[in-house]
């Protein structure tokens, strides 16, 4: 198991909380029926989101 430091730790909950919002505004925007193309960008930017905390992980324990 990797030990990661607290400044990775914070910045990688803060990066899913910031993405945690998005997928709430995601959700809102479906229920309320927003255009489309709103909400693909909304979605590329939660998944942007994720893949930056993943990241982060990835490259704090090699």
């Amino acid at each position: 198991m990797v030990e990661l430091s607290e400044d990775v730790v914070t910045d990688v909950v803060k990066r899913l909380r910031r993405a945690q919002g998005q997928v709430g505004g995601l959700i809102q925007m479906i229920e309320s029926g927003r255009d489309c193309e709103d909400v693909i960008i909304q979605l590329a930017a939660v998944s942007r989101a994720l893949d930056r905390a993943g990241f982060r992980l990835i490259a704090s324990g090699l």
